[in-house]
């Protein structure tokens, strides 16, 4: 590639110190407001286009490549997860795919603890009680929550994030627990002092708290399914940081609705997917619109090793953090 400015499309409003630091490098076409781009906006724009920076919110498909024109050689991802993005066709395309991957595991593995803390110690109960005026006055009998230490805190997926809400559940003095397909190395396990289920019906039916930290594929639908669900113990509480639906949201409603479970924690929807009405009424729930890996530094960290990509992509240099490689 020359030197010259590249002109890249961004479908939507970045953080502004990423969209600062773009715009010293190339030409942006976005939008004046937060809307984002229509799939049609998007295509009309990367038409005329080098570079597109999409978030896991548009879908670039086998069809929005056939419409993208010849001009577009990079899809720089806004982002870790590229399951959004065709990259066998756009390999075929000759269109080169990055990714930002590893800059939110320590945020998500704060907000499952957040989330274990918060349902343990019956946060989301005591909120309503002021919320609603009905609370009475300081009790010596409740609403009592748990400690965390000396609790067993069950994992499902132990990659990065799973690691990484071990080392902070461990600060708290619990007893690591965790399902994965398989063991993570002797030595991360003896640091972590976690013990490994091959059956994840056992590790259920053993555990304080459940984890949902496993990527989402169709071997982990409904993961945590029913039957799953009422192994565990009563008074248990389950969390989820998981995209798509690894636990099943009806079995869990009907659990904490018959008092089986004493709370549920799940931040893993999209606004056009919504939750069950019936959950989003417990007050033993806490429910939250994907905010896992949403935090300023990983944002501003996102776009630099984003902005990174389109520099070596301008300077005709080898692109870091490639996502299409493996594409066939």
């Amino acid at each position: 590639m020359s030197r010259e400015r590249l002109t890249v499309v961004l479908p939507r409003r970045l953080p502004e110190p990423v969209e600062t630091a773009m715009a010293a490098l190339c030409d942006l076409v976005t939008r004046e407001d937060d809307r984002p781009m229509s799939r049609d906006e998007m295509i009309a724009a990367v038409r005329q286009a080098d570079v597109l920076v999409p978030t896991m919110a548009e879908r670039i498909d086998a069809p929005f490549l056939a419409e993208a024109g010849t001009r577009l050689r990079l899809i720089a991802n806004f982002g870790a997860r590229v399951d959004h993005i065709d990259l066998s066709g756009a390999r075929r395309r000759g269109i080169l795919v990055t990714h930002a991957p590893d800059i939110a595991t320590g945020d998500i593995a704060d907000m499952a603890m957040t989330l274990i803390l918060a349902l343990t110690r019956r946060f989301p109960e005591g909120r309503a009680l002021i919320r609603t005026n009905e609370w009475a006055g300081w009790s010596p009998a409740g609403p009592l929550g748990r400690r965390l230490e000396g609790r067993c805190l069950g994992i499902l997926g132990m990659g990065r994030v799973g690691q990484a809400l071990a080392r902070r559940a461990r600060a708290f003095g619990m007893d690591i627990h965790y399902h994965n397909r398989n063991p993570v190395p002797d030595a991360i396990a003896e640091e972590l002092g976690a013990t490994c289920w091959p059956s994840l019906d056992q590790m259920a039916a053993r555990v304080d708290v459940m984890s949902v930290n496993c990527p989402a594929t169709p071997g982990t639908f409904r993961l945590m399914n029913a039957r799953r669900l009422a192994l565990m113990k009563p008074g248990a509480v389950i969390v989820s940081t998981a995209l798509g639906e690894v636990v099943d949201e009806v079995a869990l409603t009907r659990m904490l609705r018959a008092g089986r479970l004493a709370g549920a924690g799940l931040d893993i929807r999209d606004a056009d997917t919504g939750f069950n009405p019936r959950l989003r009424a417990l007050d033993n729930v806490v429910l939250l619109p994907n905010m896992g890996a949403a935090t300023l530094e990983g944002r501003i960290e996102t776009g630099k090793r984003v902005i990174a990509s389109i520099a070596a992509f301008a300077e005709g240099l080898a692109v870091p953090d490639r996502a299409d490689a493996a594409a066939p």
